[in-house]
């Protein structure tokens, strides 16, 4: 062993470099992620790559009890920082160590650990916690939704601090395991694979994995008495569904439209590319709800979405979701027509397969219905503001804004970015920019105006602009566009988000 010799001068000096920050370089992470839709949701300082929730609820109280353990890395040199939550928290440890905690603003659990954490390091965040979800609200609502025999988590663009405590924002995805125990005889019901189940003292454990990066509004939990159905697509992947066994009228159109999720899926991939997660499905619990929503991998169906006969065009676009919004999410709400427009296109291309109108046809039609002093213009897709985040413009003037790139393009470069953008951006986050700047990339056009008048131009694009995107402005001034057969099912699922 050799020893060194340091002088008083030189020994000040590397303790100097040994403290990774002074102390007044540390501070509280911010409340909130960023996003000006929702400045309060989200929090900064730190990523979360991890989440490994261990739960026990009882369907007859509504209590649930929880330990989550996040698995995160610090951006910045924390002194403090928050999580988003609702229930009673009883013990924090950041790092193995008690931390302190307190409560802030409507949903803020603010945590200071007992030492703290440099840039860069790795967090390994334990909260306990119990309560009963359906008696928190936050901004004068609730998403957890009660049902005779359980409850749902599933809402956007938010539902996860009812149950357990986050990085609430898309733009912190995470890997996740599940595992709830619940009553013999009920079922838990969560994102991704089975793992397995076990039973002891009249209690069933369900263990759920979800091992690609998923965001936090779109982690699901339901708890119930489902039938549970199992199988697997042509193109091998994994299918399960699960239906509350108190439906009613509405279990066999249910059913018959859930139940083609592995068909939809396969011809999905033709448009957008192999399936990017380990499983795929969808659950109809028995709520009062109207909504559909593309939680990851394990679709949420309210049961009123069947209450007109089967409507295979929801499952369509919850499905198309897994590409557009889950596999490739927003940077930010604002980005929301990635999600909804291309969303609604893919029901307008499942209407071309089925014979029942063409997307050009569906894209005249919409054009035609709205005058040019119709609000529907006033919304602009490419950034509604939060009041009209999930407006019909969003969704029926985002998918023909979808129509009117591909008419653009042709044929051949537009699907060629539907297929591809999944893969440049895979388990990310993505804008509207960066969205047209892959598209001018892959067709070699330039898009900066194009996508100003139909994104974001806040009146109806004029006759010239329709005509060079194929549509049919005469017919439409004269009001004789014919609709199209497939549009009173597409309709039918405008309120996919309407909580």
């Amino acid at each position: 062993m050799h020893r060194r010799l340091i002088v008083p001068g030189a020994l000040a000096a590397s303790l100097l470099l040994a403290i990774p920050a002074s102390a007044a370089s540390y501070a509280p992470g911010a409340p909130g992620i960023g996003d000006p839709y929702y400045p309060a949701y989200g929090n900064g300082g730190y990523d979360v790559s991890h989440y490994d929730l261990r739960l026990t609820y009882q369907p007859t109280t509504d209590e649930l009890e929880g330990t989550a353990t996040l698995l995160a890395t610090t951006t910045q040199d924390l002194s403090r920082f928050d999580l988003d939550f609702l229930l009673d928290v009883s013990e924090v440890r950041v790092n193995g160590a008690k931390a302190s905690f307190a409560r802030s603003g409507e949903h803020e659990l603010e945590i200071t650990p007992a030492k703290p954490l440099a840039k860069g390091t790795s967090a390994t965040v334990v909260v306990r916690y119990s309560g009963v979800p359906s008696t928190k609200s936050a901004y004068g609502f609730s998403t957890w939704h009660r049902t005779p025999d359980g409850a749902v988590a599933a809402d956007e663009p938010e539902s996860a601090w009812w149950w357990y405590p986050s990085n609430d924002h898309p733009l912190d995805k995470a890997t996740y395991d599940v595992s709830v125990a619940v009553p013999d005889g009920t079922q838990a019901i969560s994102n991704g694979t089975l793992q397995s189940t076990s039973s002891r003292l009249g209690w069933t454990r369900w263990n759920w994995r979800s091992n690609k990066p998923q965001a936090t509004y779109l982690t699901t939990l339901a708890v119930g008495k489902f039938d549970i159905t199992t199988g697997t697509s042509d193109g091998g992947v994994p299918v399960v569904n699960a239906y509350s066994k108190d439906l009613g009228d509405n279990d066999g159109a249910a059913r018959a439209s859930v139940e083609r999720t592995g068909e939809l899926v396969d011809w999905l991939s033709g448009y957008f590319g192999p399936y990017p997660f380990s499983s795929v499905g969808g659950y109809v619990p028995n709520t009062t709800t109207g909504y559909a929503l593309e939680t990851q991998t394990r679709v949420y169906y309210s049961p009123r979405q069947f209450a007109n006969g089967s409507n295979t065009s929801v499952v369509v676009h919850e499905l198309a979701h897994q590409w557009f919004g889950d596999d490739v999410s927003l940077k930010g709400w604002k980005d929301i027509w990635i999600n909804e427009g291309f969303a609604r296109y893919a029901q307008w291309l499942w209407s071309e397969h089925e014979g029942e109108g063409t997307a050009q046809e569906l894209a005249d039609y919409v054009y035609a219905s709205h005058p040019a002093d119709d609000a529907f213009w006033t919304v602009a897709p490419g950034d509604p503001g939060p009041d009209d985040q999930f407006d019909i413009a969003v969704y029926d003037r985002g998918a023909l804004a979808v129509q009117a790139l591909r008419d653009k393009i042709g044929d051949d470069a537009f699907f060629a970015v539907l297929k591809g953008w999944p893969k440049e951006h895979a388990y990310g986050n993505a804008s509207v920019d960066d969205f047209r700047k892959y598209a001018e990339r892959v067709s070699g056009t330039s898009l900066a105006s194009f996508f100003g008048t139909w994104l974001f131009q806040p009146s109806k694009p004029a006759a010239p602009a329709a005509r060079n995107a194929g549509l049919a402005p005469a017919q439409a001034a004269k009001g004789a566009v014919a609709r199209p057969k497939s549009w009173k099912k597409i309709a039918a699922t405008d309120s996919v988000h309407s909580r």
